[in-house]
């Protein structure tokens, strides 16, 4: 029993060793975490995230989350007896639907941060309103109308670099304004990659419902480690990525040719996938890398 029990202690330790360069290479960097899917709708897999992002705060990261809640926002459309309508995969947002969507993702914000605070890190929720952090142009969809729904024209991170250089967490919904001052909704996904280049952060991590990148779908032992963003060009010039990946790929090319220098797509779905990401040799999901980067993990 004695033995066991050893085994288990040595084991743990080699886990912390094994940690121990990624949390020495990324000490106070910046790392952009897209929090969405199943993981916000979970109530379990939402407090493991939670925990993942204040270990990471709490070892020396600058942990910035950018979350969504689509989910959410369809099922508060639904409740006020409104249909929800996607045009080209994208939400159709007319001006009640964008009062709906700011509210919720409002109290979604919060939950966040206090859950954050009850770890004790200090946390602050904004929206890409606050310090004018994202500014928007009218978004269309193949030259169709799709309401309030924005695309980034411009981040001022300065708002963010202030709550980091004064130990804060910060927490953004993305919700923006153009330049009449009138708010849009954002895709978390296009707002987390905006705000990864503008505060040239080393990591953006995507918690998705997906293991990560393969290069053929139907195979789940295709999926992808790590991906230099040649690679990644040529599956999609080859036609291996198609449907929701395609846009979060192209989202990844685009963060990395920007200065961020690692992208990991991530299934939020398993337990601590960012610690197993981020402080593990071979990872869960996949990364993708500039060329500059070398890989961590070989065969």
């Amino acid at each position: 029993m004695e033995d066991k029990i050893m085994h288990e202690i040595m084991g743990k330790a080699e886990v912390l060793i094994e940690a121990l360069p990624y949390i020495q290479r990324f000490n106070r960097k910046i790392i952009v975490v897209k929090y969405g899917g199943s993981a916000m709708v979970d109530e379990e897999l939402k407090r493991q995230v939670i925990q993942d992002v204040t270990l990471l705060k709490l070892v020396g990261f600058k942990p910035i989350i950018v979350h969504g809640g689509g989910k959410e926002i369809s099922k508060w459309v639904a409740k006020a007896g409104m249909e929800p309508v996607f045009v080209n995969g994208l939400r159709k947002t007319d001006e009640a639907t964008m009062e709906i969507a700011e509210m919720v993702l409002g109290r979604v914000n919060k939950s966040l941060v206090q859950m954050v605070q009850e770890l004790g890190v200090n946390a602050v929720g904004i929206s890409g309103k606050d310090g004018g952090l994202l500014k928007v142009e009218k978004k269309y969809s193949n030259g169709e109308d799709i309401g309030y729904v924005g695309e980034i024209t411009e981040v001022n991170p300065k708002i963010l670099y202030d709550l980091l250089e004064k130990d804060f967490l910060p927490i953004v919904c993305p919700v923006g304004l153009d330049d009449n001052f009138e708010t849009y909704n954002i895709n978390a996904d296009d707002a987390a990659c905006a705000i990864a280049r503008a505060v040239e952060a080393e990591k953006l991590a995507f918690l998705t419902d997906i293991e990560g990148v393969y290069k053929d779908p139907s195979d789940k032992n295709t999926l992808i480690s790590e991906l230099p963003i040649s690679e990644a060009k040529e599956l999609i010039s080859d036609g291996y990525i198609g449907g929701g990946m395609l846009p979060k790929l192209n989202n990844c090319i685009d963060a990395i040719e920007n200065g961020v220098s690692r992208v990991h797509i991530l299934d939020g779905r398993i337990a601590h996938c960012l610690l197993l990401e981020i402080f593990t040799n071979k990872g869960i999901g996949t990364a993708i890398l500039g060329e500059k980067e070398t890989k961590y993990y070989h065969e």
